[in-house]
């Protein structure tokens, strides 16, 4: 009889278990979402784009927190917004080229959520992989999650990838062409 008990005592808390961890996935919706791109050299002056997201999803509870969730992008798609003409194709040729994101080789780049950590409201301490050029580095970022929206500002070190071109940290008397290694995506979903 006593096992009987113990059984039955412990019984709801499995089943609370169980539901206390069920997520939902939220597909984004990729053609509504938008992630643009800044890159600075040390002098200020900076480049502005935009690159598409070929899918993604979060992972959300059935009570709207946070849990996980995938992104991929498209690298065939990086704009330039800032410049027009020869100038604007010239600059995405080299973002394209192996100098940057050989995107010949390595035509996605894939952001995976490992942690959220409820921070305040709505907003997470996001840890994830992110995949440039076949190598994967962690990254921590914040999250801004609402019923059908997410937004996130992400300042990715480019060197950490092997992006190297016009680094400072790299390559000696740059002088004024000196690239600022981190770039940074302002990520605006809509699911």
């Amino acid at each position: 009889m006593k096992k009987k008990a113990i059984f039955t005592a412990a019984a709801p808390v499995l089943v609370f278990t169980t539901v206390a961890f069920t997520t939902i996935k939220k597909n984004v919706d990729v053609e509504a979402s938008t992630v643009e791109w800044t890159g600075k050299k040390i002098t200020g002056s900076s480049h502005h784009g935009t690159i598409d997201l070929k899918q993604a999803y979060l992972n959300l509870t059935e009570d709207g927190k946070l849990t996980g969730g995938e992104f991929v992008i498209d690298m065939n798609t990086i704009e330039v917004t800032d410049l027009t003409g020869d100038n604007k194709e010239k600059l995405e040729g080299h973002l394209n080229s192996d100098d940057f994101f050989g995107v010949s080789n390595h035509d996605t780049s894939r952001m995976v959520i490992t942690k959220a950590v409820p921070k305040t409201g709505n907003t997470y301490t996001v840890n994830g992989d992110l995949t440039i050029k076949g190598k994967t580095e962690p990254v921590t970022f914040d999250m801004v999650v609402n019923e059908n929206t997410a937004t996130a500002k992400v300042a990715i070190d480019r060197t950490k990838f092997g992006i190297r071109y016009g680094s400072g940290s790299f390559f000696d008397n740059l002088g004024d062409n000196t690239i600022n290694n981190n770039f940074t995506l302002d990520v605006n979903l809509k699911f």
